[in-house]
């Protein structure tokens, strides 16, 4: 086992900011207008989290972010043309849409800290090996795709 895969996976990240959520925002409920913002964020994130998961899938590439070695495919078409990190934004969106429900703006820190945590560890980590693995091909893709999300790409 490596020391890449003693760490938490992601998922179990976003599971814990969501119990911290929960516990930040008390009593709060959600209202038919919070409800219906949160479906709609929500099921933005997840339809990006299945496409970036697609796009691994067609390039018979790893989805395992605790072995980021494991990398067939440099893959930068579909979400991963938007953002570099496609499953991290996604994620962070269910989190966001969970705090939107919940109609509590502490619940947002929850989301903020899983979003700056990734980018300091879990990110560093696999575009290191991206880097390393694929060279000159990673270094043009990182220039030209934000690791998040810009007004950028969209507008190409």
């Amino acid at each position: 086992m490596t020391g890449s895969s003693r760490r938490l996976p992601p998922l179990a990240w976003v599971g814990l900011c969501l119990l911290g959520q929960h516990r930040i925002a008390g009593r709060r409920r959600t209202s038919p207008w919070s409800a219906t913002l949160a479906g709609a964020i929500a099921a933005a994130s997840l339809g990006l989290l299945g496409w970036a998961v697609s796009g691994f899938r067609r390039h018979d590439t790893t989805v395992d972010p605790l072995e980021p070695a494991r990398a067939a495919h440099l893959v930068t078409e579909g979400a991963f043309g938007v953002t570099r990190n496609p499953m991290y934004v996604a994620m962070t969106g269910v989190l966001v849409s969970h705090a939107v429900a919940r109609r509590s703006l502490l619940a947002f820190l929850p989301a903020v800290a899983f979003a700056a945590f990734m980018d300091r560890t879990q990110i560093q980590v696999e575009e290191s090996v991206m880097r390393a693995k694929f060279g000159a091909d990673w270094d043009r893709y990182a220039a030209n795709t934000p690791r998040w999300l810009s007004a950028r790409p969209i507008a190409r």
